[in-house]
């Protein structure tokens, strides 16, 4: 008998979500995936906010936001929106410990992202500075990029960025007020950013709203001479949250 087999009897997998049991580890059960509010249809091709409809052959989409703000990268995917289940497990990855959201993310992130991955880039979390890691153990956009890359083989330079100061959590601010907590606390890494030199990168991180940290980390990565630089969040909020 299976190890695997063994575990299961003795621990069913669960529901990430609710707890329910469910056929395979690091799954949703089927009420749960259908409250989860994922990305299928028409979508940004900047930020990955959903719209309505679906996408024309080889349309371009761009919602209103993108439209009224200078993005730094060329594209951009979500998995699914920040609301209901989607909401619940993107707090549970980075406030409750969660590790095993991460892991069943990768695989959604690979599918959202695969257009993004088209010339084998590198995959760049976005770092936390060393006082928020300390405090929270550990940096969940690179358990995201981890992830991912089990999935596509991509290289990881989990160390190419820092938080060159520590910045404030961006909850309760106004789109302004984020850009303007982020701007310049993002830099390359004096040794690590070699790697990003020549390269297409795909900047990482577990959930987009104005966009601010992304454009942080992007411009960093424009100065370390990428080549190319497109991003992926797990959740993408809304214009109405």
């Amino acid at each position: 008998m299976r190890l695997q087999t063994v575990l299961h009897a003795v621990f069913p997998p669960e529901c990430l979500n609710c707890g329910a049991r469910v056929d395979e580890d690091f799954s949703l059960c089927g009420a749960c995936w259908g409250n989860t509010p994922f990305i299928f249809g028409a979508a940004c091709d900047l930020c990955g906010m959903s719209l309505p409809g679906q996408n024309a052959d080889g349309e371009r989409l761009i919602c209103e936001e993108c439209h009224s703000i200078a993005r730094p990268w060329e594209a951009g995917r979500a998995v699914m929106s920040y609301a209901d289940v989607g909401r619940k497990l993107v707090l549970g990855l980075k406030h409750g410990d969660r590790a095993e959201i991460a892991r069943a993310a990768g695989p959604w992130m690979a599918r959202a992202g695969v257009d993004l991955l088209r010339d084998d880039p590198v995959l760049v979390p976005i770092p936390l500075h060393p006082l928020r890691l300390a405090t929270r153990r550990f940096n969940q956009s690179a358990q995201l990029a981890w992830s991912m890359a089990a999935v596509t083989g991509s290289d990881v330079a989990v160390r190419a960025l820092v938080r060159s100061r520590p910045t404030p959590s961006q909850d309760g601010r106004d789109r302004f007020a984020r850009f303007e907590n982020v701007s310049g606390a993002i830099a390359p890494h004096g040794r690590f950013a070699t790697v990003i030199k020549g390269r297409s990168v795909v900047l990482i991180d577990d959930v987009m709203t104005s966009g601010a940290t992304f454009a942080a980390a992007a411009e960093a990565c424009w100065l370390s001479g990428a080549e190319h630089v497109r991003v992926i969040a797990l959740a993408r909020v809304g214009t109405d949250a």
